[in-house]
């Protein structure tokens, strides 16, 4: 007897590349997702396209989710035509950021129909999901842990939380709040250097050799920024969405976020400048035209030509 398929709901720009990586695994894939052409890519791989959310959840017991906001996902998991509505769904496993507050109403009303809503959200961008080399922040009742751990294995790496809905979904917060916290400082650091004429390149080779290295200047400067190709391939808004559902859970819990606040507002204002969709590494386009400079080796070049011609 054939096991029944995997169902994977939200195969965008991250959820495409994980739901590829369990076709590679040899798992059939039911599917469903608002842009045909992501349907229709995976389809050619050997997915099944599902017409609701709540077909996808009537062949599959396991259903995957990876999607944009936490609005979305609560309508894809309670919706009359969403995961709520399956008749053979189990287990609805959020690898979205979701935040702690939207997990836990989730996890209560999908109980309620004897589903398991299962918090596994994941950090290391689409070239970690590309690769197989996520961080998978799992919280679920340990049994099932064990039951999802072949499927999440595919994935990355992955790390047990706890058993509470939510508790994954706040290890996740944590981690991106320090995640945009190292990309904002770097942005402000590498434009000072490069205003003081020092070369970007040899600045980043010194920040990494030093106490001052983080994912910012070991990945996102070096492979996005400094050949200006902008693709690390995580839009402004998430990440600003991210940093938001982490300050609201700090303030939920009475923990003064100040550092935070901070960096919540210089990525609203590259939100503004750049537009919602740029690239989380444009948020140093909107610091280097406030300051009249790029962080590149030409941006150095002519800031030599322009102070030789203002002697």
């Amino acid at each position: 007897m054939l096991a029944k398929p995997l169902g994977f709901i939200g195969v965008g720009r991250m959820g495409s590349l994980m739901a590829g990586r369990l076709l590679e695994a040899g798992h059939a894939l039911s599917i469903f997702d608002t842009d045909e052409a992501a349907m229709a890519r995976l389809e050619q791989r050997g997915a099944i396209r599902a017409r609701s959310a709540a077909e996808v959840a009537s062949v599959a017991e396991t259903v995957f989710i990876s999607l944009p906001t936490p609005e979305i996902v609560h309508s894809v998991a309670l919706s009359p035509s969403g995961i709520i509505a399956g008749t053979t769904v189990r287990a609805m496993v959020d690898l979205s950021t979701t935040g702690p507050a939207v997990a836990k109403i989730v996890a209560e009303e999908l109980k309620a129909r004897r589903i398991t809503a299962v918090d596994a959200p994941v950090s290391g961008g689409p070239s970690g999901a590309e690769k197989g080399t996520l961080a998978v922040m799992l919280a679920c009742p340990r049994d099932l842990a064990n039951e999802l751990r072949p499927f999440l294995d595919v994935l990355g790496r992955v790390f047990f939380i706890g058993e509470v809905p939510g508790m994954g979904q706040t290890m996740k917060l944590v981690n991106n709040l320090l995640s945009a916290g190292a990309l904002a400082i770097t942005s402000e650091a590498m434009v000072l250097g490069a205003k003081a004429g020092l070369d970007p390149t040899t600045m980043i080779d010194v920040i990494n050799a030093g106490s001052g290295r983080n994912s910012a200047t070991q990945d996102k400067f070096p492979r996005c920024v400094l050949p200006r190709r902008f693709d690390f391939g995580f839009a402004t808004e998430l990440l600003y969405k991210d940093v938001r559902l982490c300050l609201a859970e700090g303030e939920t819990l009475g923990i003064p976020m100040i550092v935070g606040s901070a960096v919540r507002q210089l990525i609203s204002i590259a939100k503004a400048t750049q537009g919602p969709d740029s690239d989380i590494t444009e948020i140093v386009r909107t610091i280097e035209q406030w300051a009249g400079i790029e962080v590149s080796g030409a941006a150095i070049e002519t800031l030599a030509v322009s102070k030789s011609r203002g002697r």
